[in-house]
């Protein structure tokens, strides 16, 4: 599992507006704490709303990695982002990215950083060495966040449920599993990158053994029942063993994000989950519902979470409109 360095500098580049900045700003709203500041260039129209810096007077701050904060077209590193890459190298920062385009395949910052023995890390892309499964029962407790669909909020779900955990008293850590949650935890393995038949043991090697009463929240990828990443989720399913599961659903939603495909029920979801999860954990258990109510009005979000809750018999909320009370009472019961 790779590992970076806190506290961040974070990158803008010429982020061309806010939504361009979302990795940036989910480092900023989840791990505040963390972040020195924020690097602009010239027509960069995102702000995060904390210091503008160089990457010498983060350093000075405290600042240990440098991480592009922005998602543009194609993933790639533009001309215009590579000297101010290159002089945070030799500011003594490492750098941290999750564009497609590897920082190691950039010739002119591949030699600065090693001319400065300086690290990369290219989050979108795996460690080369991870172990196969082996179905063995680890010590501690786990919840994986599972979706009816792609990009359902199974990332944000699993971040507001780790808070929760700490603020009352619970030891916990979120195990990111892709690449813009590593940004936000500083470590973690981007799953849909591994190789399928290592992809299970990277989720148990994700989710190590713990203290009896630890907490992993495990960040779930794609769904079950999408043609396209059933593989990725049925891995994480059976490798991090989870002892409790969080369906995530979107209810505006009728077809499955790329693919020609009708959303599946809630409970269809929560059937297969707990029938495939009990592979490696007979005891696995459905603790509730995390509905993403962004594209609804207050009340009609309140009436969504209520007859959800009322149909399946299972704790619901909207973790962003709500928080996620209900679902740790229910972990925790």
């Amino acid at each position: 599992m790779m590992v970076i360095a806190t506290p961040y500098l974070v990158f803008l580049g010429d982020a061309r507006d806010a939504l361009a900045a979302k990795t940036g700003q989910g480092i900023v709203d989840w791990r505040g704490q963390r972040v020195v500041g924020q690097q602009r260039l010239a027509g960069c129209a995102a702000d995060l709303g904390v210091p503008d810096l160089s990457a010498s007077a983060a350093q000075r701050l405290g600042a240990r990695t440098l991480v592009i904060g922005v998602a543009n077209r194609g993933g790639v590193v533009p001309t215009s982002w590579q000297a101010p890459l290159v002089q945070a190298l030799e500011a003594g920062l490492d750098i941290a990215s999750g564009l497609h385009t590897r920082l190691a395949d950039v010739p002119q910052v591949a030699a600065a950083a090693e001319r400065c023995g300086r690290r990369l890390f290219d989050v979108r892309h795996p460690p080369d060495t991870l172990p196969i499964a082996t179905g063995r029962k680890r010590a501690g407790q786990r919840l994986l966040t599972v979706g009816t669909d792609c990009s359902v909020g199974k990332k944000y779900a699993a971040l507001a449920i780790e808070r929760e955990l700490q603020q009352r008293g619970v030891a916990a850590d979120y195990r990111a599993t892709g690449q813009t949650g590593i940004l936000i935890a500083g470590a973690g393995i981007a799953i849909d990158g591994v190789v399928a038949d290592f992809a299970a043991g990277a989720a148990e090697a994700l989710s190590p053994d713990n203290d009896a009463a630890h907490w992993d929240v495990v960040e779930g990828q794609g769904s079950l029942f999408h043609p396209s990443f059933a593989g990725v989720s049925l891995a994480l399913l059976h490798g991090s063993q989870p002892d409790a599961v969080v369906v995530c659903h979107e209810p505006t939603r009728t077809t499955m994000r790329g693919v020609d495909a009708p959303v599946p029920a809630i409970r269809a979801v929560v059937e297969q989950t707990l029938a495939l999860g009990r592979l490696t954990n007979p005891r696995i258990r459905c603790v509730g519902v995390a509905l993403n109510t962004a594209a609804l009005t207050d009340s009609a979000a309140r009436e969504a979470v209520v007859e959800t809750g009322r149909g399946l018999a299972l704790p619901c909320c909207d973790p962003m409109r709500d928080g996620v009370g209900v679902l740790v009472d229910e972990m925790l019961a």
